[in-house]
């Protein structure tokens, strides 16, 4: 998806329902973060997180909750589902260890390097595999050396026999967010067109090429699945 379309399909009127949508998935949301925190569990008590395609904020929400001295900064570039994620984090008290940066990375001002980034389910939409490994670098970039990724995308081998198993389950799976008949159809549409579902390990070598050790797949939910990597120090150590 090109900029202008992904801020298009994530405006206003995506964002104002977001979670609401989404709610009866949480039980899939909530696995990955336990399991997130627990990766990121040994960070310094004054550890800085970067949250590329916050979204509405629900990863931040849940690691600010949990370290009450670790900063954010959030990077959407949808200006309303950002405005949501403001909003949560001043309901919940953690909005003054948060920087909302509404754009991307490459227009994010230069500060000191995070420990760790997270970035849940933004990668799949970038369908050049060059522009994909360039997305991931720019985070490698942005973190010290052996800072943490967190990264999760939809991925499966279309090309398997067992994945129209998988994902008759996985429509089943979305059903349960109440999505209506046109949505799905939108979605199932969106799927060929506008996500880059490759097979896992390929997207682990995209990784690995934007500037991380080899990663390692840490959970699967359906064709979520998440990997952590550490960004891969200049004399190749951590």
């Amino acid at each position: 998806m090109q900029r202008n379309e992904i801020e298009a399909a994530f405006g206003l009127k995506c964002a104002a329902g977001y979670d609401q949508q989404w709610s009866k998935l949480a039980p899939l949301r909530d696995a990955l973060h336990l399991l997130l925190g627990a990766v990121l569990a040994d960070l310094r008590d004054d550890a800085r997180v970067l949250c590329v395609g916050a979204g509405t904020g629900p990863e931040l929400i849940d690691l600010a909750r949990r370290h009450p001295g670790w900063t954010f900064t959030a990077v959407e570039p949808s200006a309303p589902m950002l405005d949501v994620c403001r909003q949560k984090a001043e309901e919940c008290g953690v909005a003054s260890r948060c920087v909302f940066h509404n754009g991307y990375l490459d227009s994010l001002p230069a500060a000191e390097p995070f420990d760790a980034a997270t970035a849940l389910l933004v990668s799949q939409f970038l369908l050049d595999r060059s522009a994909r490994a360039d997305f991931f670098r720019e985070i490698a970039q942005r973190l010290r050396p052996g800072g943490w990724l967190i990264g999760s995308d939809l991925a499966a081998d279309t090309a398997s026999p067992a994945y129209r198993g998988l994902l008759e389950v996985w429509w089943r799976v979305m059903r349960t967010a109440d999505a209506s008949p046109e949505g799905l159809d939108r979605m199932r549409a969106a799927y060929d067109r506008d996500v880059a579902i490759l097979p896992p390990d390929e997207v682990a070598a995209i990784v690995s090429a934007g500037g991380f050790d080899a990663p390692v797949r840490f959970f699967q939910a359906g064709l979520i699945h998440a990997w952590f990597a550490r960004r891969t120090a200049p004399d190749g150590g951590t």
